[in-house]
C-alpha cells in the first residue's frame, strides 16, 4: 500500500516525505547550496594523505572508548583497601582511582578491552599527527595560505603529548606516579615559583590528595574539547583553502586532479575508519599495555624499575638524564640549572617547529598561493633541518632509555649517557650535511634523466666500433614532474651604495634575512634544472 501511495503522489506531482524533509531542512539551514558547493569538491589521491585521516579517525575512537571509560573511573585520592577480584592485591591499601581502575580491568565487561583500545589509540593518534606534521613539513604544504593550519596542527601536537601524560596519571599506579613525581621535580625547578606552582597543582606537599581529581576534568573536557575545536576549525580550513597535490600532469595552483568528496571520498573515507578503528581493536585485544596491576599502586618511596614514559615523552625525560646533575646555591637558595634548563628546551624546540614556516615566508618574501607541492629533495636545506630534528629526537629517545638500553644490550649505562650527551650536537649536524648532500644528489640524477632519458641497458655498438648504452626518452608527464619546481634567486640586500655614492642604510634584520636566504636557497642549495634549449640540444640527433 505504501508503494502504491508513493506512486501516486508521484503521479500528481506531490513531494515525498524525504523530500519535504529536505525542502524544510533547506528552508531554514540553507543545506542544498552549502551541499551543492562542497560535495562535488574533488581531493587529490596519495597515499601519504591518509596520514591525517589516521589522526582524525584514532581521535574519535580515543572520545569514544573515553566516554565508556569515564563511567566507571573514580577520580579520587582517597585511600581504601582493596578487596576485589585481582588476588594478589587483596588487603593492599591504596587510592579509589587506582581501585575503579582495577574494576574496570577485571570486573566491568569489555572494560580491560577498552583501556587497551584507548590506551592504543592515544600513541597511534599522537605518532599520526607527529607523521603528518613531517609530511607537510618536508613538501612545504605549510606555506601561504596554510600557515594557520599548521599552528592548529602543531597545537594538537602539543596538547596530544600533554592529554597523553594527564590520561595515563590518572590510574594512580607506581608507573603512572613515577611519570607524576618526575613532572614535580621539573615544576621545582622553576627559579622563585617553583615550590609555590608545585603546591598549588598538588593542593599541598607531594603527592597530595588533590592531583588526580584535578586532572581528571582537564582531561577528559578541558583539553578534548579544545582539541576538538582545533580538529573542526583544522578540517574547515582544509576544505576552504582546497587540499594540496604532488606535482604532475595538469596539476597547478588553479586545478585540483582528484576524485569528488561525494560519494567516491567519502566511501573510502569510511572504509578507513572502520579499517583503522579494526585494527585498534585487534591491537587492544591481543597486545597488552599498561598493566597496572602488575605495579602496584603508587607510594612516595618506590620507584618502578625501568620507568618510562610513552615515547612521545622520551623526548623531555632524555633531556633531563643526559643533562649534568649541576646546582647552583645563591643567597640561601638552590637552583637546579641540571633540570630547569632541559625543561625550558623541551617546549623551546616545539615552539621553533610551530614558528618555522613564518620564519621561511620572512626570508623567501614570497607572498603567493602554494597548491602544489615540493619534492623534499628540491628543498635541500628544509628537508635537512627536518631530518636533523628527527635525529636529535631519536638521540635523546634513547637517552630517556639508557637504563633500559643498558640493560637489554649490556652496556654500561654511564656510556651511554655520555654517548647521548655527545650525539646531541654530533648527531643533528651530520644528519643535516649527509641529507643535503643526498638531495643535491638526487637533483643532479633528475637533471641527467631530463636530458638524456632513462637506462634500458641495452648495449649498442656504433660504426666505428664504440659500445654505448641506449637511454630510451622519459615521457613528458615525468619531465613535467621532474622540472616543474621553481628555482627563484634568494633575497640580496642589492648595492650599499646609490648611484650617487651615498651608503644606503640597512637594517640588522635585512642582513640577517639576506644571510638566510643565502643558506637557505642560494647556489649550494640547489643544482640548475635543465633549460629548454639545453633539452632541445642534448636531444636532436643522434646522441643515444
Amino acid at each position: 500500500m505504501d508503494g502504491a501511495r508513493s506512486v501516486n503522489q508521484t503521479a500528481r506531482g506531490e513531494a515525498g516525505k524525504g523530500e519535504r524533509l529536505a525542502d524544510w531542512a533547506d528552508g531554514r539551514l540553507g543545506l542544498y547550496a552549502l551541499a551543492k558547493a562542497n560535495m562535488r569538491k574533488v581531493f587529490p589521491d596519495h597515499w601519504s594523505f591518509m596520514l591525517g585521516e589516521v589522526c582524525l579517525y584514532s581521535f574519535l575512537i580515543l572520545i569514544l572508548t573515553g566516554v565508556y571509560l569515564t563511567l566507571f573511573f573514580e577520580p579520587s585520592g582517597v585511600e581504601v583497601v582493596y578487596h576485589g577480584s585481582y588476588e594478589p592485591l587483596n588487603g593492599v591499601v591504596m587510592t579509589r582511582a587506582y581501585e575503579s581502575t582495577l574494576d574496570i580491568s577485571f570486573d566491568v565487561r569489555g572494560g580491560l578491552l577498552i583501556r587497551q583500545i584507548h590506551h592504543w589509540a592515544a600513541l597511534v593518534f599522537v605518532t599520526g599527527m607527529l607523521v603528518h606534521m613531517m609530511r607537510v613539513f618536508f613538501t612545504g604544504a605549510f606555506r601561504k595560505p596554510r600557515e594557520l593550519n599548521w599552528v592548529f596542527g602543531w597545537t594538537l601536537l602539543f596538547l596530544g603529548i600533554i592529554t597523553g601524560l594527564t590520561g595515563y596519571s590518572l590510574p594512580d599506579d607506581l608507573l603512572s606516579g613515577t611519570g607524576i613525581r618526575f613532572a614535580d621535580g621539573a615544576i621545582l625547578s622553576v627559579p622563585i615559583v617553583g615550590t609555590y606552582l608545585s603546591f598549588f597543582l598538588f593542593g599541598g606537599e607531594f603527592p597530595g590528595h588533590d592531583i588526580i581529581p584535578r586532572l581528571f576534568p582537564i582531561h577528559v573536557l578541558l583539553l578534548p574539547g579544545i582539541m576538538l575545536g582545533l580538529v573542526v576549525a583544522h578540517l574547515i580550513l582544509v576544505f576552504y583553502h582546497k587540499h594540496t597535490q604532488y606535482p604532475g600532469p595538469g596539476r597547478d595552483n588553479r586545478s585540483v586532479v582528484g576524485m569528488p568528496f561525494l560519494p567516491v571520498y567519502m566511501a573510502k573515507a569510511g572504509g578507513f575508519f572502520f579499517l583503522t578503528f579494526g585494527v585498534l581493536a585487534l591491537m587492544g585485544g591481543l597486545a597488552q599495555i599498561n598493566p597496572v596491576w602488575a605495579f602496584g599502586p603508587y607510594s612516595p618511596h618506590l620507584v618502578t624499575t625501568g620507568a618510562q614514559p610513552d615515547w612521545y615523552l622520551g623526548f623531555s625525560e632524555g633531556l633531563i638524564r643526559v643533562m649534568p646533575g649541576w646546582e647552583i646555591n645563591v643567597w640561601g637558595h638552590t637552583l637546579e640549572p641540571g633540570v630547569f634548563i632541559p625543561f625550558s628546551l623541551f617546549p623551546l624546540i616545539l615552539l621553533a617547529i610551530g614558528v618555522y614556516p613564518f620564519v621561511e615566508a620572512w626570508v623567501t618574501g614570497d607572498k603567493r598561493e602554494h597548491h602544489i607541492l615540493d619534492r623534499p629533495r628540491n628543498a635541500p636545506v628544509r628537508t635537512g633541518l627536518g631530518v636533523a630534528w628527527l635525529s636529535l629526537y631519536v638521540v635523546l629517545l634513547i637517552g630517556g632509555g639508557n637504563d633500559i638500553v643498558a640493560t637489554h644490550l649490556h652496556l654500561s649505562i654511564n656510556a651511554i649517557t655520555w654517548f647521548v650527551r655527545v650525539s646531541v650536537f654530533v648527531a643533528p649536524v651530520l644528519a643535516f650535511v649527509i641529507t643535503k648532500r643526498v638531495c643535491l644528489g638526487l637533483q643532479r640524477r633528475d637533471r641527467d634523466k631530463v636530458l638524456h632519458g632513462r637506462e634500458t641497458g641495452t648495449i649498442r655498438r656504433l660504426p666505428h666500433g664504440e659500445y654505448v648504452e641506449v637511454h630510451e626518452p622519459l615521457a613528458q608527464e615525468q619531465l613535467h614532474t621532474l622540472t616543474q619546481h621553481e628555482q627563484e634567486p634568494p633575497y640580496e640586500i642589492g648595492p650599499l651604495t646609490d648611484a650617487n655614492g651615498v651608503r644606503r642604510p640597512v637594517r640588522r634584520s635585512q642582513r640577517m634575512r639576506a644571510g638566510l636566504a643565502r643558506v637557505m636557497f642560494g647556489p649550494d642549495t640547489r643544482i640548475a634544472k635543465p633549460t629548454v634549449e639545453e633539452y632541445r640540444e642534448v636531444t636532436s640527433g643522434d646522441h643515444h
